[in-house]
């Protein structure tokens, strides 16, 4: 357990000072006007989760402690929304079209409900 914990924790530190340095250099470049870092971080995760997927998936050479370090540690530290949306991706590849719908709606207008209602309590104390 104590190996596993090392893997994810090194590719957490990689993935957050990747996601740090990706997103400053992609805020610099866009401006102010619109969250460029963030989106850049997020469709960079998409792809990169995507290949290593698709890479791993039938491959046996990739094992346990390879996976855990770049898909839950790296991936896990540079953004979430990958995993968000490799998940939203495999029910559309498995027709699960209203599952896929209600994931990404839901997903987008309860996370935005939540972080406006943390923000208001936040103000209260």
């Amino acid at each position: 357990m104590l190996t596993k914990i090392l893997y994810i924790s090194i590719g957490g530190a990689a993935g957050s000072l990747s996601r740090y340095w990706l997103s400053g250099v992609a805020q610099r470049l866009g401006g102010e006007s619109f969250p460029f870092g963030t989106f850049a971080v997020n469709m960079a995760g998409c792809l990169l989760f995507g290949a290593v997927w698709g890479f791993f998936e039938n491959r046996i050479l990739a094992g346990s402690e390879l996976r855990l370090l770049i898909l839950t540690g790296f991936m896990g530290a540079f953004t979430t929304f990958s995993t968000y949306m490799f998940e939203t991706a495999e029910l559309v590849k498995y027709g699960q079209m209203l599952a896929a719908m209600i994931n990404v709606v839901g997903q987008s207008l309860v996370g935005l409900a939540l972080v406006l209602t943390g923000m208001a309590l936040g103000k209260l104390l």
